[in-house]
């Protein structure tokens, strides 16, 4: 027995507010959520804002004064792009319930977002901080060569 249009449209419109209402409440944590990431070599940290902007630098310890300007510039690179991936897979993990398909309203087959056009292959990569596995070294790591290492 089916059930009588009425009702159903009842079940959609009422799954429709509590819909906009997470998204709202969605929205306004994201727009104060910040991530801050240190560099491998705990040199800097960097912090991305709500939409992936850099936020903030902090040169840790005075470490800065003993790095070349490549060092230097490595370590703000790596710890920006990781805390700004932090905040990508931040807001696509929010975000996802949102396109999921309805399980009181069939009709609503929800769709598909592709993250890695908004925000990079990056982002669907597995993540880097698994701690059984241990920090992997980063590639701009082996550019600056092994010079004066034994």
């Amino acid at each position: 027995m089916t059930e009588p249009l009425e009702k159903r449209l009842e079940k959609a419109m009422a799954e429709l507010h509590a819909a906009q209402e997470a998204v709202a409440r969605t929205e306004r944590e994201l727009r104060t959520a910040s991530f801050a990431v240190l560099s491998s070599d705990r040199a800097v940290r960097a912090t991305a804002g709500p939409q992936g902007e850099l936020t903030g630098i902090d040169f840790l310890e005075n470490k800065y004064r003993d790095m070349s300007p490549q060092e230097l510039a490595a370590s703000v690179l790596e710890a920006a792009s990781a805390a700004r991936l932090k905040m990508n897979r931040h807001v696509m993990k929010a975000m996802a319930p949102f396109a999921e398909p309805s399980s009181n309203v069939p009709e609503l087959k929800g769709f598909e977002l592709d993250w890695e056009r908004i925000f990079g292959p990056e982002v669907l990569r597995e993540d880097d901080e698994d701690p059984a596995r241990g920090p992997a070294t980063p590639a701009w790591r082996d550019a600056l060569g092994d010079e004066g290492e034994d």
